[in-house]
Parts: structure tokens; sequence; C-alpha cells
């Protein structure tokens, strides 16, 4: 069969996602025909997902978040008036998908949570199948916890997944832990889609913290951070443009630009994992027992039921503040949940090609 998928191009998740999927299913003898990612001004895209895809990557602009002038919290508002702004560059790359389509003639397309994908398909109506994946539809599940108040947000994530799922054939909602399927609203519970690279690591006691920043304005908090207790050793990853590869500050901290090979091979080796609360590399982080500190960008209000969602499976513990020395003081207290995680993780090849083949 063949696959199209669309990407969001916000943060690492969606990609990592990505790349785990098409390894699954190209391990099973199908094909992957071409990838639709969106893109920004803030986001470079980074070379492992280019290297790791292995196929033709079409870039079309796409709504996405903006936020304050350090780079830390997401404006709401500011992102719907930009999104309407620019709307007419988004009614371009509706019609350069429905060329992609048409070209490449797939059986289904997967929608890694792009508006773009939602759009595309109850507009033009393809024929291909049409199947959504990501986290955030496991908020429609009786088993889901929210962040207490903050009703409008919850309304606003409600809105963006049926954007993203308009006229789906199939909603895919990945979890952290197996809770039961509603196929009355077409929503199946899955793994995470972890890659066969993070499987293959030997985790081993580290001594030096890893640190993801999808914002790179949190970069002088770890620096002051720093400051206060050089002794502890820093691995920080961002994709801070004008940057090197790798920023040396002293021996106990370095900046990474994202590698992703390198990003898993540091977390195997690391004590403990610090991150904006995205979802996949949290599981990557219970597969190998890592104790993580999940903080919720500002304003990104799924990235606050994420930590919500982490925190009750067993991740670690959730921070408002890029507050370091609170997870250094949780370690001790860490209870390894990765023999529980990983036969839930490990299925995620029988499941995916269950639903997508």
């Amino acid at each position: 069969m063949k696959y199209l998928f669309i990407v969001q191009g916000e943060g690492r998740g969606h990609m990592t996602q990505a790349i785990s999927l098409g390894q699954i299913l190209r391990n099973a003898g199908h094909e992957i025909v071409e990838v639709v990612m969106g893109k920004s001004k803030q986001r470079e895209l980074p070379s492992f997902f280019v290297e790791k895809m292995n196929a033709k990557i079409t870039r079309l602009d796409s709504p996405n978040f903006v936020t304050d002038k350090q780079h830390k919290s997401v404006k709401p508002m500011k992102t719907a008036i930009y999104t309407l702004l620019n709307s007419p560059k988004y009614e371009k790359s509706l019609k350069k998908i429905h060329e992609i389509v048409q070209r490449t003639q797939p059986d289904i397309i997967v929608n890694f949570y792009d508006f773009l994908g939602g759009l595309y398909n109850f507009r033009y109506r393809p024929r291909a199948k049409f199947i959504c994946l990501a986290h955030q539809y496991l908020i429609t599940h009786p088993e889901f916890d929210f962040p207490p108040g903050r009703k409008l947000e919850r309304a606003t994530l409600k809105l963006a997944n049926k954007v993203t799922t308009l006229s789906a054939d199939k909603i895919l909602a990945l979890s952290f832990q197996p809770f039961e399927d509603q196929p009355r609203k077409k929503t199946f519970v899955v793994p995470p889609l972890l890659r066969s690279e993070v499987k293959a690591l030997t985790p081993t006691p580290g001594k030096s913290l890893l640190i993801y920043m999808v914002n790179p304005g949190y970069g002088a908090e770890v620096e002051s951070f720093h400051k206060d207790y050089p002794e502890i050793a820093l691995d920080c990853f961002w994709d801070k443009k004008d940057e090197p590869e790798e920023l040396v500050v002293d021996e106990t901290l370095t900046f990474h630009q994202l590698n992703d090979q390198k990003f898993i091979e540091k977390m195997a080796q690391s004590n403990g994992y610090i991150t904006t609360a995205g979802f996949e590399s949290v599981c990557e982080a219970m597969y190998l027992g890592k104790p993580t500190m999940m903080i919720p960008v500002q304003g990104h209000y799924e990235q606050a039921c994420n930590a919500v969602d982490g925190e009750k499976a067993g991740a670690g513990i959730q921070n408002n503040a890029f507050n370091i020395k609170k997870l250094v003081d949780y370690i001790p207290s860490y209870q390894d949940v990765s023999v529980k995680f990983r036969p839930w993780a490990d299925r995620n090849t029988e499941l995916f090609l269950k639903h997508l083949t």
C-alpha cells in the first residue's frame, strides 16, 4: 500500500512519530510516497528528519503557534490573528497538497496533527482513507484527566482536534498506557511510536541531566541555574538559529543543535530528563527508565495536558517553572516504570499494522 504523511512542523515529537511509523510500514513492505510538512519562521527542518524519513519532503505554509519575544510562551490571541492574516498562504498549501495526492495516488493519508491535513480532507474529499494520529486525541477518553480550570483552553484544544480530524476515517490516540478503544467515536488507543533505535539502547546510570528546549528562550534560565550549581552537568538540546552544532560553555554545560541519534544516546546515559512536556520524548525517557520533569510552555494547553497525563502514568513530575533543582531533589525517590511501560510500547508494530493496513 502507498501512504502520504502530513506532519506538523512544531517540535520534535510529530517528526519522530513519522519516522517510526515509516519504519514500521516499510518493514512490512509498504511505501511512503511523500511527506508534506508544515513550516514556520521559528523552526528549521532538522537534518535527522530528512535523513531518517528517507522520502521526498515538501514543506508548505501551515498554521502554527506565535510566541512572545523571548520564545518562551505561546500567545493564543496573536496565534489566531496571525492565522487569519495568512489564510491566503494556507489556501495555496491546500491546493499544493491536492496536486501531490493526484500525482502520488496514496491509499492512505496519515495526518500527524497538522491543520492543513484536516482542512484538505474536508475540502477535497480524496479517495484515499484519512487517518489521524496524535496524543491530543486521547482527551476524548473518559480515563483522561485534564489540568484544573482553563475551560476556554480546553474548548480550544477540542476545536483543534476537530479541525485536524475533519471527515477522518479513523483516529489513533497515542497513550502512555493502554485504555479501551472507542469505536463509536472512530477513536482507537495505540502505544507511542518509539523507534527501533530507542529500543536498541542500553540505559546506564548517568552523571548529567538532559534538557530539551523546544523554545530556546529557556537558555537563559539554564545558564542561571548553571552559575548556582556548576557541579551538575547539563546537556541541552535546542534549535536556536545561528548557533554552532555544539556550543560548549564549559566542562559541565553544553548546548547541542537537534540531532536525534545524539539526543537519545545522551538520554540513555543521563540520570534525569527535563522537557517542555512534549509526548514522544517523555515516552522515550519512560522506556529507558529515566526520571522526567515536564514543564509545559506557558499558554500551551496541550502540553499542560501531557504533563498531567505523564505524571499519572509514572513518568515523573510536572512543574510550572524551569526549576532544575526540583528534578535533582526528586531523582532519589523516582520509581522506574520501564518494566511496566515496555510491554505496552512494544506492541506498536502489531497495533499500527492492524489499524493502517
